[in-house]
């Protein structure tokens, strides 16, 4: 994988001096995927870059950068196998699964045309005031920043950018550190689109490349996904900038439901998903499953068949097809197993312990690890509030649908939940009291729809949802009064005289 380094005038810019870092797959330490170098850092070159390609894109008819956005999905079409891969074999998701999200960036262009656009559409209304015309108008911020998740390298980011971009505005784009080959072909995909000079810009960094970035008095959006820790350190570096819009989508501890009387079968599977797909490494992966006692011996005991039949393996192994690969990395290893020690210290009943997987590629496997607790106590079991990125969830058992619903909202993230149920009742009651910006009825807490607003509340968000809602934050609003007709006079001035 050759980084080709920063982008910006419409050209990549090396960055191959200074101090270097490596990149290996986390399905196989014995693999180095790039070697990368973090000096020069460019942020002055690439935000002029961006103020450039601003003033090019705000220009553009609607028309023309529709034009742009298909010529993009042409591009990336060419190359959804090679985005599969990359993100494989960067993040340690299975292929089939990044596919999936490789298809998705393409068939993200279609959603933003169709179903994000008519939201910032001009308005024109007659006679908003005897005599007067009135406009609502939609303008684009500016130059933004986007900075991208490991979890999703390029579905979550490039919703992100079409919108900014549809809308007119200019982006600087920074992936994560842990996956920027995936991130920079998107990139060249722009380039290959034919978009203007300055309209996106690439940057390669840490922290501090991010912070310099995001101070700019020129960056009027900033755009995160990851997690609360560095949500709170974005505001802090830009509170005191009234012209900034800052857009966060945060992290989850999200629960899933079970009444008595749900179809247990369907429920088993839904719920198996969402809690170990992309190795538990999703945002919105089911952490607290909590299930009626009456069914809670069936249901335990088959979920635990369930998690047991998982297949942990290499990315790419087509023979064997994994459920589940590696986690990103070790530190994320590292911070999983704290967590997993926690639940016990707090007296969870483990039904399956933290382990390593065993495969022929040495890498960060780990298996499905599960808890149980039978009487939740709020000031006990401290960790079923905590987000953790990794395969685990916790069956807790309730009696009263208040209880469940107590539960699910114990901690402080508000992404997403769930409920499984018959009764329209019980589901609208989980539908109300719930806190949560997603909440899904006989369907688990991932997989949501391009189609849908997706954020959070509390931890999880600030209010600015993504998906089909994030050109909301794109724009701003103008209001105009119009007349052709010069109609006043002093005497419409109350105490004055002609």
């Amino acid at each position: 994988m050759n980084l080709k380094g920063n982008y910006f005038h419409g050209e990549f810019h090396s960055i191959g001096h200074g101090d270097h870092f490596t990149k290996t797959s986390p399905a196989d330490l014995s693999k180095t995927l790039w070697t990368s170098g973090i000096a020069p850092s460019h942020t002055s070159e690439i935000i002029e870059s961006a103020r450039t390609g601003f003033s090019t894109m705000k220009s553009l008819s609607i028309e023309k950068r529709i034009e742009l956005l298909k010529r993009y999905k042409e591009e990336v079409l060419k190359r959804t196998d090679e985005i599969a891969l990359a993100i494989a074999l960067e993040v340690g998701k299975p292929l089939w699964e990044s596919t999936g999200e490789a298809k998705a960036v393409a068939g993200k262009v279609d959603v933003t045309i169709k179903d994000s656009l008519p939201r910032i559409k001009d308005k024109f209304i007659e006679d908003v005031i005897p005599g007067l015309n009135g406009h609502e108008i939609h303008k684009p911020l500016g130059p933004c920043f986007v900075i991208g998740p490991f979890n999703f390298p390029c579905h979550l980011a490039n919703g992100q950018m079409l919108s900014l971009l549809l809308a007119g505005n200019s982006v600087i784009f920074k992936p994560s550190e842990k996956t920027i080959y995936s991130a920079q072909i998107l990139v060249e995909c722009f380039h290959a689109a034919g978009f203007p000079k300055g309209a996106v810009n690439f940057v390669i960094g840490g922290a501090s490349i991010a912070t310099e970035i995001t101070k700019s008095k020129f960056i009027k959006g900033v755009f995160f996904t990851g997690s609360k820790q560095v949500g709170l350190k974005i505001l802090e570096n830009t509170y005191s900038d009234l012209s900034k819009l800052v857009a966060l989508e945060l992290g989850g501890k999200n629960s899933s439901i079970i009444h008595d009387d749900a179809d247990i079968e369907h429920t088993l599977i839904q719920v198996l998903t969402a809690a170990y797909l992309t190795t538990g490494q999703r945002c919105t992966s089911t952490g607290n499953v909590i299930v009626h006692r009456k069914i809670l011996n069936e249901f335990k005991n088959k979920f635990l068949d369930l998690v047991n039949k998982i297949h942990v393996d290499h990315p790419s192994d087509f023979e064997s097809t994994p459920f589940m690969s590696a986690i990103i990395d070790q530190q994320a290893q590292d911070t999983f197993k704290k967590y997993i020690q926690e639940a016990e210290n707090q007296g969870a009943e483990t039904i399956l312990a933290y382990e390593q997987a065993q495969t022929k590629f040495q890498g960060q496997y780990l298996k499905p690890s599960l808890h149980f607790i039978d009487s939740f106590n709020a000031q006990k079991h401290k960790f079923i509030g905590q987000e953790v990125f990794g395969p685990h969830c916790t069956i807790i058992a309730y009696d009263d649908l208040d209880q469940a619903i107590e539960i699910a909202n114990y901690t402080e993230f508000g992404l997403a939940g769930s409920v499984f149920t018959k009764s329209k009742d019980i589901y609208k009651k989980c539908l109300s009291e719930v806190e949560s910006g997603i909440f899904n009825l006989n369907r688990s807490t991932v997989g949501a729809s391009s189609r849908l607003p997706f954020g959070g509340i509390k931890s999880s968000g600030n209010f600015h949802p993504a998906a089909v809602s994030m050109i909301d934050s794109c724009v701003y609003k103008l209001s105009s009064l119009e007349t052709f007709q010069n109609t006043s006079k002093l005497t419409d001035l109350t105490g004055l005289k002609t």
